[in-house]
């Protein structure tokens, strides 16, 4: 039996992402897509893998051809799959995704009536396994519905103050009725949490400050978190310490081709990061460039970047390197 601690456990989003592979037109004049295994905390797992860490995810599926290639996908990222059960009521989730670079990547997700992902019950978590693991990653899209909301507040209760337990703001307003509806459970998800994460949105519907310092202040005023992380977009990333630590990073320069992925790279990186005990600013600088790299890829979870791309990225200052084979 298995007693050592994984060095990361996400839970929440799973599905197919289905790129065109032409790019400056819409959908409906798309003739070829290829298919990949996606959703937020799903990437950042394999994001965590490809550097090298042990990582496994809690999430669901249908019971369908779909279901059964993201489980052959993640055991061939070296994701732990043992947690992603089927739900036979609701297919697996495929969301497109347009690509009008450098910055519109507009997406259409099918998820109707439920996602599987979002039927996660809380008496289905192996929350001793929760506890240990190394860090935890849970997502804003979890909070969404029941009964994955349910779900998601019990894992971070059991992980409540705890080193290191990430949430992911992942603010999708498609998944929501009204953003003012979210606050109240984004706010008790942040009395559990010790690291925040989001982008100005994200931060402004979880807090409703929207000024980059002000939105991290206000996440370190949220029950334990001491770390609060700023995503920024073209003007780089903020990350504010409870202990007074304050960090900004620039973003890399790249040739975009698909910006999705890339704040699940930039999570992933964050989390080998603050592993490995590196100081904040060149956590950052090694997330950034994880992001960069995959916003220069089409893909997200295949071409997240293991440790010596983001090395070769940041000596060249340029996170436009090949894609993978």
């Amino acid at each position: 039996m298995e007693t050592e601690p994984y060095d990361l456990i996400a839970m929440g989003r799973l599905g197919v992402d289905l790129y065109p592979l032409q790019t400056g037109v819409g959908l409906d004049r798309v003739d070829t897509f290829r298919k990949f295994l996606g959703g937020s905390a799903a990437n950042v797992a394999v994001a965590a893998a490809r550097l090298g860490r042990r990582v496994a995810l809690v999430s669901r599926t249908g019971a369908d051809p779909f279901g059964a290639y993201l489980r052959r996908e993640l055991k061939g990222f070296a994701v732990d799959d043992r947690w992603v059960t089927e739900v036979d009521e609701y297919p697996t989730p495929v969301t497109f995704c347009a690509l009008f670079p450098p910055d519109d990547f507009p997406l259409y997700f099918y998820r109707r009536p439920q996602a599987p992902d979002l039927e996660i019950r809380p008496h289905e978590l192996d929350l001793d396994a929760i506890r240990a693991a190394r860090v935890f990653w849970a997502t804003g899209t979890g909070l969404c519905a029941e009964p994955s909301r349910s779900a998601t507040l019990e894992a971070l209760r059991a992980r409540s103050g705890r080193e290191t337990t990430v949430l992911d703001l992942d603010w999708r307003p498609m998944f929501w009725t009204d953003p003012a509806a979210a606050r109240p459970y984004y706010t008790e998800a942040l009395r559990h949490a010790t690291v925040a994460v989001g982008n100005l949105d994200e931060c402004e519907v979880a807090t409703g400050e929207r000024e980059p310092e002000a939105a991290a202040r206000a996440l370190l005023a949220c029950g334990s978190v001491r770390l609060a992380v700023v995503k920024q977009g073209p003007a780089g990333v903020l990350a504010l310490a409870a202990d007074g630590t304050r960090a900004e990073v620039p973003p890399l320069p790249v040739e975009v081709v698909n910006g999705l992925g890339a704040g699940d790279a930039f999570g992933g990186a964050l989390v080998h990061g603050l592993l490995a005990g590196r100081d904040l600013a060149t956590t950052l600088r090694h997330a950034n460039a994880a992001g960069a790299i995959v916003a220069g890829r089409l893909a997200c979870s295949s071409a997240m970047p293991d440790a010596a791309e983001i090395a070769e990225a940041l000596a060249t200052g340029s996170g436009s390197l090949p894609e993978r084979g």
